[in-house]
């Protein structure tokens, strides 16, 4: 009993903190580039690899 009550402490507590921050928003043009297509790229190869590895098994 006494972890679910740390465990619903801790959510709440983390909960109350991040609101305020999301609440400030982005600013209306915030330009989506060359970095995230990247990362995207970056991780669909890597899932295409681990599929790969994990059929090769």
């Amino acid at each position: 009993m006494k972890t679910i009550n740390k465990i619903s402490l801790t959510v709440i507590a983390l909960l109350a903190i991040t609101l305020p921050v999301m609440a400030q928003g982005a600013p209306p043009a915030t330009p989506i580039d060359g970095g995230l297509s990247l990362l995207l790229i970056a991780g669909g190869a890597y899932g295409v690899k681990k599929i790969h590895d994990a059929r090769k098994k």
